[in-house]
């Protein structure tokens, strides 16, 4: 007789994994929450140290209460500060992210365009021939100049058909030839040297209410643009024919892409004055963490680049006390090694993040 096997069960289906662009996309999610609670640390430390340092909950209760011991101190010197170089650090940040996406160079930073070499050349001859000293008139000479220069770029580049080769060129050359402008204005006009002298190193250490006020329609204007062009400029990643075929036209999203450098740049030089470094470092190590889709590269620097640009001012205000370093010069310092160390990895890993 024959035996027939006994029933078995059926086979249980394998759990289906979750995909992995839902994965990355949750990871990439985690780590920019992980970033903003990094921002509000930095907060916290700009409002609390100082030549007067103050705790934690000190700084808190001075921000809130109008009748506390500190409130004279967050609210006349330490928030403007904490405040401004919020604004910058957006702003710089931004602006190299987008610059980096424009000329396909990951080593480019604000300065490589000469937009932020304009600005300063104007804000300069304001101070030296017009006597100008407040934000009031320094923005408007910097969106003048960073406009001129950016029209000229443009022009010189090549127009619609500028190549990202001929932009770094030509920004290269503009960015040469103003700040030579700018050391000669210096030199020559010696009764303007001291103020020039403070506007030029790049500092947060002036920073006063009004500027803000004045200063943050600008830098939003510039944040809208940034974000706007996050999906353009993904697509003219791959080259300009196929960013066509995609339905992007590559002329304006270039002429776009200054304007919102014009702004950003404009807006953080008036300010704060030239300050490097920022925006070149920022968006190269976002990369490595966010691969170089500009839908989570711009939001991460928007949010990094503040907390670096409020760590470089919270330690130039320790390490020489009871004196204090300009944010520029601790972003000179602190920037160059790592400019250098990016320079000499070898292409493959360059590539790879």
């Amino acid at each position: 007789m024959t035996r027939t096997a006994p029933p078995t069960a059926p086979a249980r289906a394998p759990a289906t994994p979750a995909p992995p662009s839902s994965r990355r996309h949750s990871v990439r999610a985690l780590g920019l929450v992980a970033a903003v609670l990094l921002l509000l640390a930095v907060l916290v430390l700009s409002l609390a140290v100082g030549a007067k340092p103050l705790s934690a909950g000190q700084a808190w209760d001075g921000l809130l209460h109008r009748g506390s011991d500190s409130y004279t101190v967050v609210h006349q010197m330490r928030l403007p500060r904490t405040l401004l170089g919020l604004l910058a650090g957006v702003a710089l940040g931004l602006a190299g992210a987008v610059m980096q996406a424009v000329t396909r160079n990951p080593l480019a930073d604000p300065g490589l365009l000469g937009i932020s070499a304009g600005a300063s050349a104007a804000v300069v001859s304001a101070i030296s021939f017009l006597g100008i000293v407040s934000f009031a008139g320094f923005v408007w000479f910097a969106f003048a100049g960073a406009g001129a220069v950016a029209v000229l770029l443009y022009a010189v580049g090549g127009g619609r058909g500028a190549t990202p080769a001929r932009l770094a060129l030509a920004g290269s050359a503009l960015n040469a030839a103003l700040y030579s402008y700018v050391n000669a204005v210096q030199l020559l006009d010696t009764a303007s040297l001291d103020r020039m002298r403070f506007w030029t190193v790049g500092s947060l250490a002036a920073a006063q209410t009004s500027t803000v006020e004045k200063v943050a329609p600008f830098v939003a204007a510039g944040l809208v643009l940034a974000l706007l062009l996050a999906r353009p400029l993904n697509a003219m990643a791959m080259g300009e024919d196929a960013a066509r075929a995609l339905g992007t036209d590559p002329g304006r999203v270039k002429i776009v892409s200054i304007a919102a450098i014009t702004l950003l740049c404009g807006a953080a030089t008036a300010a704060c004055g030239p300050i490097i470094f920022v925006g070149l470092m920022v968006p190269h190590l976002v990369r490595a963490l966010t691969g170089p889709d500009l839908r989570w590269l711009l939001p991460y620097c928007a949010v990094l680049a503040p907390a670096l640009m409020l760590a470089a001012d919270v330690l130039g205000r320790v390490v020489v006390r009871p004196s204090e370093l300009q944010v520029g010069i601790v972003m000179v310092v602190a920037g160059g090694p790592v400019f250098l160390y990016f320079v000499r990895r070898p292409r493959s890993k360059a590539v790879a993040s």
